[in-house]
């Protein structure tokens, strides 16, 4: 009898803790994950239900016995409660372990909560070598306001793939969640499928396990092909600022452009939406280039030319969310407005700029596009897409596209693997096109004397 009593108290003990565990975790919308770590500061996501009343995080250097405690003095209780809490005064080059404490309750998670800090390194040891992930289009289903048929979303077990894929951090090329026509009518709805396809489990051990930054297309921007008219852009830019956590968000209120650095290389996380006009305005009046035309806008083109002067790193990589340099695109393209485009490729020209790369998403299949210049350096433009999304195979001329890298043409999900290494002067980008079960497709490989002007 004593035995039985013993074996119904663990079991009514285990009941009640898992209770608790699941309301814990229903409190927990998504996340949490470390971005934009810097040399002594860093951030931390979350979402949480509208229940929770207050969240609280604790975190230290790995191995110390003391933990610092940082509350969230932002507004809760919302229907839609992303959270970012700063962390300062952190230490360069240290490994950071951190809990999440919803209600006071500390949340249990299946992955582990971790970040570490960047090293300075400038004028003490060479650039560090590094790598990063980059891929774009993540279609998650949810049948009932799909559209009718076969459900557009893949395997979601590449994010599985790319958590266990070691890297620095990742970087999100456009149309990272998509808006349907329930959810681009109303703010309300464009917050529900930001917050919706955030939460979903394959995603979170991803998020945790790198810092994470983006850029947007249209799909996670408005509606298809969507540019500066739609009137809830405003709103949009504010729900994306929510979700990620990018150093900055545009200037004066207006888009979502940044830039960061990694070790010797800087990244031009650019704006291809909120400043765009329509592609099917003339590119061209009384055969000059429509000057009104613009892909990038005005105020983030002028930004982009001085932080490229700004720029001493190895690589430039200029990211967007569609394609550049290929010249047989026939969706949307920067190809597509001349006026920004030449203007563009003139003042890398003019200004000696080296070691340019474009970085890009958006085409439902991988390649490397290469763009030849007369007493220059080539141009080269990668292409990463899809990562759930439907495959798009190229057709017509650009099936067989002479600007298209041998061997990087890749028709299935996948993603890039880009690292940077080697002696200074000599450092090397190599690619991988990495598919969901972390098979390698392909690779390119590129010394920096190759995108630098003799």
């Amino acid at each position: 009898m004593k035995n039985a009593t013993i074996i119904f108290c663990h079991f009514v003990f285990y009941c009640i803790s898992f209770s608790l565990q699941a309301q814990s975790s229903k409190k927990l919308i998504s996340g949490p994950w470390a971005g934009n770590v810097e040399l002594r500061t860093a951030s931390i996501w979350l979402e949480v239900s509208k229940q929770v009343k207050k969240v609280h995080l604790t975190y230290k250097s790995k191995g110390s016995e003391k933990s610092n405690k940082v509350a969230y003095r932002g507004n809760l209780e919302s229907d839609f409660n992303p959270v970012k809490i700063d962390l300062v005064g952190l230490d360069f080059n240290t490994n950071y372990e951190y809990d999440i404490w919803v209600d006071d309750e500390k949340i249990e998670l299946p992955f582990a909560t971790k970040f570490t800090t960047k090293d300075l390194w400038q004028f003490r040891k060479p650039a560090p070598d590094f790598s990063f992930l980059a891929g774009s289009c993540n279609y998650t289903n949810e049948v009932i306001y799909d559209r009718p048929g076969k459900s557009y979303g893949g395997d979601s077990s590449i994010y599985e793939t790319m958590a266990a894929t070691p890297a620095q951090f990742n970087l999100w090329l456009g149309d990272n969640w998509y808006y349907r026509e329930v959810d681009y009518s109303s703010v309300w709805g464009l917050q529900y499928r930001a917050s919706h396809d955030r939460s979903k489990s394959a995603l979170q051990s991803l998020m945790a396990s790198m810092p994470q930054y983006a850029i947007w297309d249209d799909h996670d921007f408005g509606p298809n092909d969507a540019n500066q008219s739609f009137i809830f852009k405003q709103d949009s830019r504010s729900i994306f600022n929510d979700y990620f956590l990018n150093p900055t968000c545009g200037q004066d209120h207006k888009g979502i452009y940044t830039q960061f650095s990694y070790s010797d290389a800087d990244f031009f996380l650019t704006d291809n939406r909120y400043f765009r006009s329509h592609e099917n305005l003339e590119d061209s009046i009384d055969g000059k280039p429509n000057n009104k035309k613009s892909f990038l806008g005005e105020q983030q083109m002028e930004w982009l030319k001085n932080a490229l002067l700004s720029s001493k790193a190895t690589f430039k990589f200029i990211v967007s969310g569609n394609q550049v340099l290929n010249q047989l695109n026939p969706f949307e393209s920067m190809q597509h407005y001349s006026f920004e485009y030449n203007s563009l490729l003139q003042f890398l020209k003019t200004h000696k700029i080296n070691g340019v790369i474009f970085l890009t998403g958006d085409r439902h299949h991988g390649e490397v596009i290469r763009l030849d210049r007369e007493g220059n350096y080539p141009l080269y433009d990668i292409t990463l897409s899809p990562l759930t999304s439907g495959v798009a195979k190229p057709h017509a001329s650009e099936l067989n596209n002479p600007q298209r890298i041998e061997n990087t043409l890749i028709e299935e999900q996948h993603f890039g693997k880009i690292s940077i290494s080697g002696p200074k002067n000599d450092r090397a980008l190599t690619l991988e096109f990495i598919g969901k079960k972390g098979q390698i497709i392909s690779t390119w490989k590129i010394n920096q004397k190759e995108i630098t002007k003799q």
